[in-house]
């Protein structure tokens, strides 16, 4: 069985940790690419020599240079990219947000905590999602 691959677009050091934290926790094996914003994920995923073809696709909203939105915009309008599962992760409550991503076709959409003091409430809500649908994604995608 092949490994799937999950990219990981964040640019915040502490989320990348935590998402590789409860990635962690699987019990399947699975390759992790990361990139720190939408242009360097585009990059991955258009390389002409080898371009990433990813089972999974975690974005964060809020990076430089091209945020979550505009990346998602992107790929929904390439014929080679549009069908990628895509989960965004981000700490923006901004109803227009949620909106805009849904209508560009998310898988799921995960509110991360600003209080990074307070973490009682972020393992449990990425350790969820992690176990309960990912999991369920990357199975399927590779039986």
């Amino acid at each position: 069985m092949r490994k799937p691959n999950i990219l990981l677009i964040e640019d915040d050091e502490l989320d990348t940790i935590s998402v590789e934290r409860s990635l962690k926790k699987l019990e399947i094996k699975y390759i992790l690419h990361t990139a720190y914003n939408g242009l360097e994920a585009l990059k991955l995923l258009r390389d002409p020599e080898n371009p990433l073809v990813p089972d999974v696709i975690l974005l964060d909203i809020n990076m430089p240079r091209m945020n979550g939105i505009e990346f998602l915009s992107i790929i929904r309008t390439d014929e080679k990219l549009k069908h990628l599962n895509v989960f965004i992760m981000t700490t923006s409550s901004e109803n227009n947000d949620r909106v805009t991503a849904e209508e560009l076709g998310i898988s799921g959409y995960i509110i991360k905590p600003l209080n990074y003091n307070d973490n009682t409430k972020r393992p449990d809500s990425m350790d969820a999602f992690v176990q309960f649908h990912l999991r369920k994604i990357l199975l399927n995608e590779n039986t």
